[in-house]
């Protein structure tokens, strides 16, 4: 008995090879690494996110495959002689250069008229490969550059899906990012269009200002508003971040969740990203001179008006905290309200763009902007666009939903609120289906890990139950009786070890 709790105590530490301390395996000194669970886990994680990467790059291929390296449709290939000029004649060129060949005979100032986020990325990417000294051709650039951001897309995906619920579900969102036919269509190989690069900047900015109301840091606030500088350089589709986020604060204020976190980001992230924005040469003072702006920049004097009166609350009695709140309220109000009307009287404010209006009253363009309505892809969406577009996604989509409502918090109102709205926007405009598309994604793989979480655990628990026998329930009745006197190990115990370790072989 006592060769066999020797043999227990120095092989296994008292425990079973195999079964509870894999880390003896590798010669019992190892700590982390693979010998332990969350080891595997993040290498399966690597992997699954990995592999859906890759799935995301190579079913953008097929036009490469088929055919050959080429530009489509008419914008890519503005966008491709724009993004040929920047790369031969320089980026202060390319600000400046008259293209006397697009809106002939009139011709085109091209720096002043375009996004250039696009056009600088792939010129960016093809510098550094030429640095590295690999001669790569512009044009195989922007035929592939969709296609890796497909893949970067996944992975913004990912850490939004992962901060709002869990990393089973990010790693689903993922997957369903890669290969959902609503970002596909946008971002095959060699449509080098703004959209290309935009839907991985739109994510990866909600996932940066979901980490900054979660932490309060200025940190992740200051990357916040460095990702949204990106979007605006990329695409229009900025006006959805400037207005999306303001709506998530005024929320929480009603739902008072609002907290000194969500006040550091939001301040931050106005003031920073106001300036930044204001740098794109075609935005310039549109931030401040655009009726799609003052939503941003009303909730921003309603949130220092709200802290301001929540630093007087300890200093001031019930009755003066009322007086004062009512007071400070309307006031407040009253004077923003002049303050918009008397600007946008006298001009300084522009009033809602026609395509604005159109989101709002469909019938809008087809009376007064013609050229807008006759776009087929501001038109308004059927259901069979839907069920194309996003597959089972569009079912599996509410019942995410329902789990974040269900589970409310500051974040995950932040995602319901851009499920709604993601929604009707993409019901008044088919183009917009590709600003509901993630969203679906993350909140289809929100339903899918919650039922899976649910039903496959306990199924698992009760096809695997514990391993105990008759022996095991033997050793406790009677453990008063069963130590060695070398030690404080239970013989029969050590013998059922050595049982294990020797494969049966007595």
């Amino acid at each position: 008995m006592r060769e066999l709790h020797r043999r227990c105590s120095a092989g296994t530490g008292g425990s079973p090879p195999g079964i509870s301390r894999s880390s003896s395996a590798g010669g019992g000194g190892g700590k982390g690494g693979l010998s332990q669970p969350a080891g595997w886990r993040c290498l399966l994680s690597f992997t699954i996110l990995f592999l859906a990467c890759v799935c995301g790059f190579i079913s953008r291929l097929f036009a490469v495959i088929r055919f050959e390296s080429l530009i489509h449709e008419f914008d890519p290939w503005f966008n491709y002689r724009s993004t040929h000029h920047l790369t031969t004649s320089g980026f202060y060129e390319f600000l400046n250069w008259f293209d006397e060949r697009a809106w002939y005979p009139l011709g085109r100032i091209v720096g002043g008229t375009v996004y250039p986020g696009l056009m600088v990325t792939a010129g960016l990417i093809h510098y550094i490969l030429n640095l590295v000294h690999l001669s790569v051709h512009i044009r195989d650039v922007c035929v592939f550059l969709a296609p890796v951001f497909s893949a970067l897309t996944a992975i913004a995906t990912f850490l939004l899906t992962r901060e709002l619920w869990s990393q089973g579900a990010g790693l689903l969102s993922a997957c369903f990012m890669a290969i959902v036919p609503g970002y596909i269509s946008r971002s095959v190989a060699g449509s080098f269009d703004n959209e290309a690069v935009a839907i991985f900047a739109l994510q990866f900015t909600y996932f940066l200002w979901v980490k900054s109301i979660k932490t309060g840091s200025v940190f992740w606030t200051v990357g916040c508003c460095l990702s949204y500088f990106y979007m605006v350089s990329a695409w229009g589709g900025y006006v959805f971040i400037i207005n999306l986020i303001p709506l998530h604060v005024f929320v929480l204020l009603l739902m008072r969740r609002f907290s000194n976190r969500v006040y550091i980001a939001y301040s931050t992230f106005y003031i920073i990203g106001l300036i930044l924005s204001m740098q794109i040469p075609f935005v310039g003072f549109q931030p401040i001179r655009t009726s799609e702006h003052m939503a941003a920049a009303g909730v921003f004097v309603l949130v220092q008006l709200y802290s301001f009166l929540q630093f007087l609350r300890d200093r001031l009695t019930l009755q003066d905290k009322q007086t004062l709140f009512s007071v400070c309220v309307c006031v407040a109000a009253l004077l923003l309200f002049v303050c918009v009307v008397y600007l946008s009287g006298i001009g300084w404010i522009a009033p809602w763009s026609g395509r604005f209006y159109s989101l709002w009253d469909t019938g809008y363009a087809k009376i007064h902007i013609p050229i807008i309505a006759s776009v087929s892809e501001h038109q308004p969406t059927t259901w069979v666009s839907f069920f194309f577009d996003l597959h089972i996604l569009v079912c599996t989509f509410p019942a995410g939903l329902w789990f974040c409502i269900r589970n409310i918090s500051a974040e995950r109102v932040f995602v319901v609120l851009y499920g709604i709205s993601a929604v009707y926007f993409a019901g008044v405009m088919v183009r917009l289906m590709l600003t509901l598309t993630p969203v679906v994604c993350v909140l289809s793989a929100v339903c899918f890990s919650s039922v899976f979480e649910r039903y496959l655990s306990d199924e698992l628990k009760q096809d695997d139950p514990p391993a105990e026998d008759a022996a095991d329930d033997f050793d406790r009745r009677n453990s008063g009786s069963l130590y060695d006197k070398a030690g404080n190990c239970e013989s029969i115990t050590c013998v059922k070890r050595v049982w294990v370790q020797t494969s049966g072989v007595w």
